[in-house]
């Protein structure tokens, strides 16, 4: 499964992106299982957000969701931080 998370917004505008594939991966069904909970409860558009907040897209094996602070389900919030921190 791909992974792939951008963000945009904030206060100086800066985008961010991360990604992970997790064929291979000793931890696969963790980030699998993560992923399907952050899409069920994204949405089909991006969503209005607040001002200067974060707005994410989140994209896996092709679908894509988003979401905005800060309205992020847990589920969202951790896969966001990890693919961030931990992707390329």
């Amino acid at each position: 499964m791909r992974i792939r998370v951008s963000r945009t917004g904030g206060f100086a505008g800066i985008a961010r992106h991360g990604e992970i594939d997790t064929s291979g991966r000793a931890d696969a069904p963790e980030w699998e299982a993560l992923a399907e909970a952050a899409l069920a409860a994204g949405r089909d558009a991006p969503p209005a957000g607040v001002p200067d907040g974060f707005r994410y897209g989140i994209t896996v094996d092709g679908r894509t969701v988003h979401c905005a602070d800060p309205r992020l389900t847990e589920a969202q919030r951790t896969l966001i931080t990890r693919v961030l921190k931990e992707g390329a």
